[in-house]
């Protein structure tokens, strides 16, 4: 049963949306202020949404949802205003400031008022449920590991246990999936407050710029600034989540011709930094010529962004065949491979990093040093993971790094499945 807190000073209005959303099956909680809202969520923090009055004694609407926010626990609930001020840009800018989600205006719609709070509880819902799928699944396939480690089972218990364990790879693929539409549908939804935010911030620019101190425009500019980074950061999980893995997208391809036509296309920014782009001979792969482009882009924008000052940047790109041993279905097995290496002279990371570089979010300066979001490496990962192949990175502090893509060569005629060695 879905939790909602109700906010607001005057009783009547309490039991009016309480009656209007009673019959819906709700846990309704009420609160007759900010304060004592603050109270209830000190020990509550498994709401679905929060209703709240913008005009109240004592502490605003607007102060109650900043409060609110500032604890960890409670910033996954959102906040839907209640306000008599209808379409006031000004208080409308203030509460999506604050974190609102949306606004429902008095007199209250009942129809309208009951759409709302279903769309919120229902997305409250799914995430729970995918959530707890997921972690049912780990627990599944942990169980089945610690299963196979712990006895000898003979042939058949063995063939059984891997066909519980590919069925339950393929639930888990299937939730992962979920949580990619649900990543899709949550970042595209966030980008209409975001486009509200950033009107208004310019409409304050513009029209009463000139009426701020030097304070004032710099909190502006940190806004139009935290605002630019969001839509990065919103524009990186969507290209995220809609990575494709069908292979009928795969076609053979010139990986040199794919590399000059990224460089062509961020010539700009290479010759801002005054680069040297060194392309040797790539192969022709058979690859997803759309997923590729992206990788090669955030390779090549990970070395320019990672220069050394007044030290032009000089990338290097090149490849070379390797064969590399396997095991499947237990029997040894080796596999060729082409790695193809983007090596620069920036100033690299530690390499105890190596790794936890290709997790998302994953950032080794702040944000105001170096511009980005965290996700382009995890993309590239998962693009070369998409391939069936791997990538890797060696770097030392101040010696530049090197990023190695291996992804595997089928030749014509030749089986999909490794060879046996």
């Amino acid at each position: 049963m879905a939790k909602i807190l109700i906010v607001d000073d005057r009783e009547d209005n309490l039991m009016s949306i309480s009656s209007l959303l009673e019959p819906s099956g709700y846990k309704l909680v009420k609160a007759n202020s900010g304060r004592e809202a603050l109270k209830i969520l000190l020990s509550e923090y498994d709401f679905a949404l929060i209703l709240m009055d913008v005009q109240m004694p004592n502490l605003s609407g607007f102060e109650t949802a900043s409060l609110i926010y500032e604890r960890e626990k409670l910033r996954h609930i959102p906040i839907i205003f209640i306000t008599a001020h209808s379409q006031d840009e000004e208080n409308t800018f203030i509460g999506y400031k604050t974190g609102a989600v949306d606004y429902i205006y008095k007199p209250i719609n009942p129809e309208l008022l009951r759409a709302k709070v279903s769309v919120f509880v229902e997305l409250y819902s799914k995430t729970h449920q995918l959530i707890a799928q997921e972690q049912k699944l780990i627990a599944i396939n942990k169980n089945l590991e610690n299963e196979v480690k712990e006895r000898k089972l003979s042939e058949e218990k063995v063939k059984l246990l891997n066909l519980q364990l590919l069925q339950n790879i393929d639930k888990l693929e299937a939730a992962n999936k979920d949580l990619d539409r649900f990543a899709f549908m949550a970042s595209h939804d966030l980008q209409e407050p975001l486009r509200k935010i950033n009107v208004f911030s310019e409409r304050l620019d513009s029209e009463y710029g000139n009426l701020l101190d030097t304070e004032g425009k710099r909190y502006i500019n940190r806004i139009q600034n935290a605002t630019s980074r969001l839509q990065a950061l919103i524009k990186d999980i969507l290209t995220f989540s809609k990575i494709s893995t069908d292979k009928k997208d795969f076609v053979k391809s010139d990986l040199s011709q794919l590399m000059k036509e990224v460089v062509s296309e961020m010539e700009s920014e290479i010759q801002e930094k005054n680069a040297q782009i060194i392309i040797e001979e790539l192969p022709s792969l058979a690859i997803n010529p759309n997923l590729m482009r992206p990788l090669f882009f955030n390779l090549l924008s990970n070395s320019l962004k990672y220069s050394k000052k007044d030290v032009p940047p000089v990338v290097r790109i090149y490849s070379e065949p390797e064969m590399i041993s396997e095991k499947l279905n237990g029997v040894e097995s080796k596999r060729k491979y082409c790695r193809i290496f983007v090596s620069d002279n920036g100033i690299g990371f530690e390499q105890v990093f190596s790794e936890q570089i290709f997790d998302m979010f994953k950032r080794l300066h702040n944000h105001t040093e170096y511009e980005g979001t965290g996700i382009g490496l995890a993309l590239c990962k998962k693009i070369v993971e998409v391939h069936n192949g791997y990538i890797s990175a060696k770097s030392s502090l101040g010696e530049g790094a090197t990023f190695i893509v291996s992804l595997p060569m089928i030749e014509q005629g030749e089986p999909s499945e490794p060879v046996r060695a």
